[in-house]
């Protein structure tokens, strides 16, 4: 696991300088070493978090003659298969270590290599015979890689921070900001800047010295069902799912340094544990943490699997320094992100990185088997479509004229929208009746939710006349790698902890999407496929227990402790001048939560978020 940086010019010489300069501010990434390469007018750089080959695997590593050459983020669980083969082929390795498989690999079939690799990555390979730089990252967007083109070259990174280090132009895109509006988060390929982008998932890029790009995209999603096959039967599929979950466990628990799991008491992370304690002749390392208000607190869930399978489990109760926390998490999430998750996410790296250098996670059970409560709405909603569109047309005329003290307590905007994921969009994530009454026009997506189709090419869900299914390859093309997973590594790599997702892995995902969601989706529970599978596994009061967000008191914060920082920083001329929020309705929103009629924190948690960003590129201080 490292972080990795480097740039190649049109014209003119590398220097060391400036991708050092690069590296040396994601060093929380890999702390144990550095490296770099500069020949010509490439440099490549990286800090490396050793897991694999502690002693020889020091990157950039090279092929034989020293024409291919590569950095990497990341691991490949499938190297040794991999490796055999190219020796056996005629290639020579210098080290044990996943990465030079990558150098061999490309040099044999390029960019086909990517077929071969299981593994979350994100890697730069300088190819000198070429003159081209070739940067690929994973099929779900685990590590992330951010680009910019520019009239003298191309710049890569780990984060943006690397970019801005390069002096790149930090010019504000504000079709990306009007996207956090909507989402909490800014979708790939955006970034908040114009001139910086970020590689999709599933993608590669080619950057010639001679300045020609190109993208492609060789992985998407595959896309579920809603019934099944005849030939389908799920006892056979439950078993084909049990045996492909324990593979990808298993090949998650190489390494050469101590290993453990994060332990929430979901059932997603359960399973990862339950799986691991199998197959490992050692106690399972876990860790879990809860927090003093009981509706955050997962302790006791947690505990019951740590019990059964005779963890080394470890946990803590923290009531943690929320004004310390805010400003760290601006610094490491470079543009304005909302999820306020980030937080837990955080404590329990940092807990975990105490006593090990790598740990597993539950991560991506909900996206792949329907663990969402929201898809099940989804399917009651689908009875709207048969309302005749003149009176939906009707309701939403009505519906925009309702007063904001009706918000949330009708469904009459759900009603009256054109599609069932137009309507997903509306109850999903922040709804344009009350965008439209915190934001001034100009920071206004459309209505319709056109706009998807336009801005996010290529990205957004296909068309397939099935509205869950669209909505489910919607949250795992987008809001899965723009959302959790980079929450999971910007937290986790700030603790200097390597995190690795089970779940995630495309082996899984492809028999994931033989399940016809109506096996996933019963009688208004959700992801009962996946329970019914692990459930002789699990202690039995986990299988019935109810969903709790992975979450923090936010609330009952925004009423304590974090009340100054957040009135003082939306209050202040400083926010309201910048001409983004109808300051009569934020200072509302403020007194309606601080009053507590109205639970406003996951909207004044997202505006708090970008001033605080504001400020930290304007270069005023972030709380610290």
């Amino acid at each position: 696991m490292c972080g990795i940086a480097g740039f190649l010019l049109r014209e003119g010489h590398a220097g060391l300088a400036p991708v050092k300069a690069m590296c040396d501010c994601i060093r929380h990434r890999g702390p144990d070493e550095e490296g770099f390469y500069v020949g010509g007018g490439c440099a490549l750089g990286m800090r490396r978090l050793s897991i694999i080959d502690l002693s020889t695997g020091r990157q950039p590593i090279a092929c034989e003659d020293g024409s291919v050459r590569v950095v990497f983020n990341g691991e490949i669980y499938n190297f040794r298969e991999l490796r055999s083969g190219l020796a056996a082929r005629g290639h020579s390795f210098r080290t044990h270590t996943d990465t030079e498989t990558l150098v061999h690999l490309y040099e044999e079939r390029g960019a086909g290599m990517l077929e071969s690799l299981r593994g979350m990555f994100a890697f730069a390979i300088w190819d000198s015979r070429e003159r081209r730089l070739f940067i690929a990252r994973d099929r779900f967007g685990k590590k992330p890689l951010y680009y910019a083109e520019r009239p003298e070259g191309l710049y890569f990174g780990s984060e943006i921070k690397c970019l801005r280090a390069a002096g790149v132009p930090l010019e504000i895109d504000e079709e990306a900001l009007r996207l956090y509006f909507q989402f909490n988060y800014i979708p790939d390929p955006f970034s908040a800047f114009s001139a910086i982008r970020k590689l999709p998932p599933g993608s590669w890029l080619s950057y010639s010295q001679d300045g020609n790009l190109r993208i492609e995209r060789y992985w998407k999603p595959p896309a579920t069902t809603a019934a099944a096959t005849p030939d389908l039967r799920p006892d056979t599929l439950r078993a084909r799912l049990l045996e492909t979950f324990d593979d990808a466990v298993r090949a998650r628990m190489i390494a050469d340094v101590p290993l453990g799991a994060f332990l929430s008491g979901g059932i997603d992370s359960s399973a990862v544990v339950a799986s691991m304690a199998l197959q490992s002749p050692e106690p399972v390392r876990t860790f879990s943490i809860g927090f003093e208000e009981a509706a955050f607190n997962e302790l006791h869930w947690a505990a019951a699997v740590a019990r059964k399978y005779h963890t080394d489990h470890h946990e803590i109760v923290v009531r943690p320094d929320s004004i310390e926390l805010v400003g760290r998490l601006v610094r490491h999430f470079d543009e304005p992100f909302a999820d306020s998750s980030a937080i837990p996410t955080l404590i329990v790296s940092e807990f975990a990185a105490q006593h090990v250098k790598v740990a597993l996670s539950g991560d991506g059970g909900d996206e792949l088997f329907a663990g969402y409560t929201r898809f099940a709405d989804v399917l009651r909603m689908n009875r709207f479509d048969l309302i005749p569109r003149p009176i939906r047309r009707l309701l939403a005329w009505t519906a925009e004229r309702l007063p904001y003290s009706a918000y949330g307590k009708n469904y009459l905007r759900m009603l009256s929208r054109d599609s069932g994921f137009a309507r997903y969009l509306e109850f999903s994530f922040a709804p344009y009746f009350m965008r439209r009454r915190l934001l001034e026009p100009h920071w206004m997506l459309p209505a319709d939710g056109a706009y998807l189709g336009r801005i996010l090419a290529g990205y957004e869900p296909e068309k397939t006349g099935d509205v869950l299914s669209e909505v489910m390859r919607f949250e795992t093309a987008i809001n899965l790698p723009s959302d959790m997973l980079v929450k999971v590594d910007r937290m986790s790599m700030a603790a200097s902890l390597e995190v690795r997702c089970p779940l995630l892995d495309q082996e899984v995902a492809e028999i994931a999407a033989l399940i016809p969601y109506c096996w996933n989706i019963r009688n208004g529970k959700c992801k009962q496929f996946f329970v019914d599978a692990v459930a002789p596994r699990l202690p039995s009061e986990l299988l019935n227990r109810p969903k709790m967000g992975f979450g923090v008191p936010l609330a009952d914060w925004f009423r304590g402790e974090l009340k100054p920082l957040l009135w003082d920083h939306l209050t202040g001329e400083r926010f309201t001048h910048r001409g983004i929020v109808s300051r009569e309705f934020l200072l509302h929103l403020l007194n309606e939560h601080e009053a507590r009629r109205r639970d406003n924190s996951s909207w004044l948690w997202a505006l708090l978020m970008l001033e605080l960003w504001f400020r930290d590129i304007e270069g005023g201080a972030a709380p610290a």
